[in-house]
């Protein structure tokens, strides 16, 4: 059942965009809209704009642009109905389910994709009853239970188990699923006479969901110990699965960080869960390999806090000074912050041991990553020589050289001066020159990303910038559209501006007052949705003058006709040339002659 106008409408009136496109980019407000960092692309500097007027968003770098419904069909790979099924959800209005049942047409994913997440929720669902259901999954469940774990969390993370006796292929083969489509699935491994045997055996399953919460890969843990097993196998790399993309957890923790809760940045998958489990809701961890450019560019999307919360023993401290070099690589904006857990334990280990609430008190006492940076030097360094001690104290000056407050700098010159008893006025002269290059190295190489990127339009020709701008006030002006409609056989010039032309006419039939909002539900081509913000979102002055729309209807009704003709001969000369007819060369040139003279008459009129 096709979903009506008027509840299209209901639903989007009654939802402001900034707080479902807060979801998912942390917005600041910058003039008349608020500007993030742009969800579709990779970017630095922020060019995603959301206008709370006008109920639109519009990215000025990849041009992305629409309501709020197209937002959520960006994002999350929606059709339409679902689209305004899920945005109806979010803000908890009552719409009849009737229209969302089965004529609703399938996302947007491609039906291979669709048809690998389908296979994955289903394994979900196996791995999660023999765990909970079957003598089989005792041990598993036992192990879990164990770790601490209670049933509540397991039926939240759906943790399953994969047991030896090789299930899932059979199951599947009940169900007459494709051989392909399980090949491409990662869910098995392919014997040399091509059969496929289930991937994941003797396994506690962790299925891992991207950031809307889909099923595309798993991490299997072990159960019985084996020196020749990994302890842990992940998923390999699928259409669905990128390792370095995806952030566990994701999916649960946004709606805490968009809260105002630090983003918590784990190793281990039973860290994550640990903290939940307590209440500390926020946590995610990379997919077992070191955090990549990717992950950091996710996380800033949604907020600027991150607290990274590794493991106290030193492989994990190794890690964080990893994880801290990962985010000054990237030049992040973030107020980023270590917590170290006493007594070489991991997170995990120190939620059950000493509780949800201690975790949380080490979380308020964390320290700046130039804390740890020093720190950790110390630790490495031989301080018991003074060559040791020397080298030390250069590397210290060089971190110490970094941190942009003077007041900071120099309270961490108080602490090295007091620590090795030396002038402090002898670290100052050292530091002043590492200060001065580093201001130097970020003038050549940062990019600023406090200022929104409010980007000028592209070049456009006269042509395009007329129809624009015609289209533009036709819209927001009745005044104007009652003139340029009423002239006998005006037609835009070119197809995609004759066309919102023509949906415009549609809806002027059904409302009176224009909402750029509640017009584009109206347009379905991805193209001309685009179009329409970009014209929307084009900076003139509030009332156009008698002169500007002349001007853009002499371009649009009596130059556009002859440019049109020059870019047609222009296209043929250019054919004439490539196959070498030397004579329609010729033609092409005189016919080109005129056509430019013609141009210069009209523009000299």
């Amino acid at each position: 059942m096709k979903i009506p106008e008027d509840v299209i409408e209901q639903v989007r009136s009654q939802v402001n965009i900034v707080d479902v496109v807060s979801q998912y980019v942390q917005l600041k407000q910058s003039g008349k809209n608020l500007f993030g960092l742009c969800p579709f692309h990779e970017e630095r500097t922020p060019s995603f704009s959301v206008s709370e007027d006008k109920q639109i968003f519009h990215c000025f770098s990849c041009g992305r642009g629409g309501n709020v419904f197209k937002f959520m069909m960006e994002i999350e790979n929606l059709s339409f109905p679902e689209a305004v099924k899920k945005v109806a959800e979010m803000e908890h209005l009552d719409v009849d389910s009737k229209y969302f049942t089965d004529a609703a047409p399938a996302s947007r994913e491609t039906s291979e994709q669709k048809q690998l997440i389908e296979l994955h929720e289903q394994a979900v669902k196996l791995y999660h009853h023999i765990l909970i259901n079957t003598k089989m999954g005792e041990s598993a469940l036992d192990y879990l239970h164990h770790r601490g774990v209670n049933d509540e969390t397991i039926d939240l993370y759906q943790l399953g188990y994969a047991p030896q006796q090789r299930l899932l292929k059979p199951f599947f083969d009940e169900r007459q699923a494709d051989y392909q489509l399980l090949r491409k699935s990662g869910l098995f491994s392919e014997t040399q006479d091509g059969k496929l045997r289930d991937r994941f055996v003797d396994r506690v399953m962790y299925p891992i969901r991207n950031g809307t919460g889909q099923t595309v890969a798993f991490s299997g843990r072990l159960l019985a110990k084996d020196s020749d097993m990994p302890k842990y196998l992940n998923s390999p790399e699928t259409e669905l699965f990128n390792k370095r993309k995806i952030l566990f957890n994701l999916d649960l923790a946004r709606p805490n960080i968009r809260s105002k809760q630090p983003a918590l940045l784990f190793e281990g998958f039973m860290d994550v869960i640990s903290a939940y489990q307590g209440g500390i809701k926020s946590g995610i961890a990379s997919m077992g390999t070191s955090l990549t450019e990717q992950q950091i560019y996710d996380i800033q999307r949604i907020t600027r806090e991150v607290i990274v919360c590794y493991d106290g023993d030193a492989p994990g401290q190794k890690a964080i000074k990893r994880a801290i070099d990962a985010f000054k690589q990237t030049d992040h904006q973030l107020d980023l912050k270590v917590v170290s857990i006493p007594d070489g334990m991991d997170p995990d280990e120190f939620i059950r041991n000493r509780g949800a609430d201690k975790f949380q008190t080490l979380l308020q006492q964390a320290q700046s990553p130039v804390d740890f940076d020093l720190n950790y030097l110390k630790q490495e360094a031989n301080l018991k020589t003074e060559e040791g001690q020397a080298a030390y104290i250069s590397e210290a000056l060089k971190l110490i050289s970094t941190i942009s407050s003077g007041i900071s700098q120099d309270l961490y010159l108080n602490r090295l001066a007091d620590s090795f008893s030396i002038d402090k006025q002898v670290l100052k002269q050292q530091l002043q020159p590492l200060i001065r290059k580093n201001v130097t190295k970020r003038a050549n190489h940062q990019i600023p990303a406090a200022q929104p990127v409010n980007q000028s339009p592209q070049k456009r020709d006269k042509v395009t910038v007329a129809q624009m701008q015609l289209l533009n006030r036709m819209l927001h002006n009745h005044d104007v559209w009652v003139k340029v409609s009423g002239i006998s056989g005006f037609s835009f010039v070119d197809e995609q501006y004759q066309m919102l032309y023509l949906l415009a006419e549609g809806y002027f039939s059904k409302f009176d007052q224009y909402n750029v909002a509640t017009f584009s539900n109206l347009i379905t081509e991805d193209s001309l949705q685009t179009l329409l913000i970009d014209i929307d979102m084009m900076n003139l002055p509030e009332e156009p003058s008698p002169m500007e729309i002349d001007n853009d209807l002499d371009v649009i009704m009596n130059r556009a006709p002859v440019e049109t003709k020059i870019k047609k001969k222009q296209a043929e000369l250019k054919q004439a040339s490539k196959i070498g007819d030397v004579d329609k060369q010729r033609q092409l040139m005189v016919d080109l002659l005129k056509l430019e003279q013609q141009k210069r008459t009209k523009e000299q009129v």
